[in-house]
Order: structure tokens, then sequence, then C-alpha cells
């Protein structure tokens, strides 16, 4: 049986024509991909635009996460942040820089991937262009624009006294997916295993996909900014966490209630990789969308973020603190 053709026996420009028509296009797009750059419009004068990284070791283990995971994670992600900010995703910019004895058809099922991802979040966004190098680890960078459509960004800074704190997605549950890959998919050496991964999969399935293919609630972010939502961001690195950056761009204090964050409020507290949406509100704002209320803004508190007027730990997702230099 032939070898499947490696990134090595292609050219970029056959690799690219087996990738791109697999790529969702944007309706925003005035001129796609094919040029040296795209054109993608922006309606009122402005766009939104964010940038992330996703590198083998510290942000995925190639044992555990398909290209087709990886491709939906890295579209999802990105597509979170353009909503944290109130605005509508328009367009994604992928570059990758891929292992020469990578498969062509893992980069094949990446970019179905991001397609994925984009038609179940954001249909109306899609991949205009990229680049696509060799190195010898694996690396994702994406750059995400978005359309404010005539509204005012919502920042960090905007929380006020006596505000509602809200959250729209999961808590906890991406977290609660890495701790088990962890535990239970990997060797005796510690290393991150496939086959544990893949027996893993067929009685964990879904706390491995809050880890491995996060939904965010890509909508909720223009409809909290339609609703007055006085800031924003989303959860990428821990509930407390990400509320201590709202706590100290507003110079306001933070404080839950243990009530309204499930049986396990350090859980829902301390993870990461949630990729759900934080914003506060007036009170009296009916929340939008899937927002539900899980504290109020106070003032000049002793921790910037409490629980039940506790002192919480802020500690949460940092991609470098705990890593050993391993990949997998």
């Amino acid at each position: 049986m032939p070898s499947r053709p490696t990134v090595s026996d292609e050219t970029e420009g056959a690799i690219l024509a087996r990738i791109l028509p697999l790529l969702s296009p944007s309706s925003s797009a005035t001129l796609g991909p094919g040029d040296d750059a795209a054109v993608v419009s922006a309606p009122d004068g402005r766009f939104v635009v964010t940038t992330d990284l996703m590198v083998h070791g510290p942000d995925f283990r190639l044992a555990w996460s398909s290209p087709w995971e990886l491709g939906w994670k890295a579209a999802a992600t990105n597509l979170s942040d353009v909503a944290a900010m109130g605005a509508r995703p328009t367009a994604l910019v992928i570059a990758l820089a891929v292992t020469s004895d990578m498969p062509v058809v893992s980069l094949e099922e990446f970019a179905r991937g991001v397609s994925a991802a984009i038609e179940q979040l954001s249909p109306d966004c899609g991949v205009v262009g990229g680049d696509l190098s060799v190195s010898d680890t694996f690396t994702i960078a994406v750059t995400a624009f978005g359309d404010l459509e005539g509204r005012a960004p919502v920042v960090r800074s905007g929380a006020k006294v006596g505000d509602v704190v809200a959250v729209s997605g999961a808590l906890g549950n991406a977290a609660d997916g890495l701790s088990l890959l962890f535990r239970d998919a990997v060797d005796e050496d510690g290393r991150p295993d496939a086959a544990r991964a893949a027996r893993l999969r067929e009685t964990e399935a879904e706390r491995l996909a809050a880890q491995l293919t996060p939904s965010p609630p890509i909508a909720d972010g223009v409809l909290a900014a339609v609703a007055g939502a006085t800031a924003m961001l989303d959860l990428s690195d821990g509930l407390a966490k990400d509320a201590a950056r709202v706590a100290a761009a507003s110079g306001v204090g933070i404080d839950f209630d243990s009530a309204t964050l499930g049986p396990d409020v350090a859980r829902a507290l301390g993870g990461g990789e949630d990729h759900s949406l934080f914003a506060t509100f007036p009170p009296g704002t009916a929340l939008p969308g899937g927002f539900r209320r899980v504290g109020t803004v106070v003032a000049s508190p002793v921790a910037a973020v409490t629980c039940d007027a506790q002192p919480v730990d802020v500690a949460g997702w940092d991609p470098y603190a705990g890593w050993d230099g391993g990949r997998g």
C-alpha cells in the first residue's frame, strides 16, 4: 500500500491547492485567497483584530488532538476573542508551520476542522488567507477580524459598582477534560499516549470535547453589546483570573455568588480554556442569550476577586507555568 504524501513530498502550491477549497469563504471578503493579500470590508470604518498562537507542547499534544480538532479549536478560540469585544467575526487569516513529515491529509483535516467550527459558531466568517512553512515544532497562528457594526467596543475597563456579573457558557469543563487527559492518557513515564487517549474517548467523549473542541457562545458577544454590557472578555484563563483583569482595568472588585457557580465552586473559579464569555451589565438589564448572573461588581474590596465576600485565589490557566518541555 503506497504511503501517504507528506509535506516534504509536495510543493507549497500543491498543498494549498488541496487545502483552500476546504475552507469556508467569508461573506465580508471582497477579495479572498489567491493574491498577496485579501480585501475585507469594514462597513463602519473600523475593525476588531486579534491574534493567537497554538504551539505543540505548551498548547496542545498531537497524541491527544486530531488535526480536525486542532482546526476547530484554532478557529473557535479566535472567534471568541472577537465576540468578547462585542463584534461579529468576519474573517480569519491562518499561518501554519508544520513538520516536514506531516501527511498532507492531516492539513486537509485541519482545514475541515476550521470550516466546521466557522459553520457552527459564526457562519458569516471565513478564511481569507494565510501562510505555510516548515518547522521542527508544529505551530498554528490565527489572526481574526470582526465588525463592530456601528457599536462601541465592549472593553474590560467599563465595569461599574452595582453592575451584574454574568457568564455565558460553561465553567471549569475544559480544565476538567485536560486533567483527565493528563491522568488517564499518558504512559508509565507520564508522556502523552495516543492509544490510551483513543480508549479514553470511548468513555469520556463529552468531558474531553470541552478541552479539545470548545464551543464558545459567539453570537452572545453581539447580544451582550446590544443589551448594554459595560465590560466583557473571553474566559480563556479561568473565571477568577480573568475577572481580576476586569477588576484591575475598571478599578472595581468582583464578588461571585457561590450558589450560582454550581456544586464545585473551586472548579468553576479556577478552570481555564472554557472560552465562555464574562460580562458586566447595568442593574436591571434583561440578560441576553445564554448569560446568567454569577455575581456583582463591588467597590474597593480588600481583594480584587471575592466569592461570598471572601478572597479567592486568582491562579488560572498558564501555558508555561507547568510545562515540562514535553510535547507528545
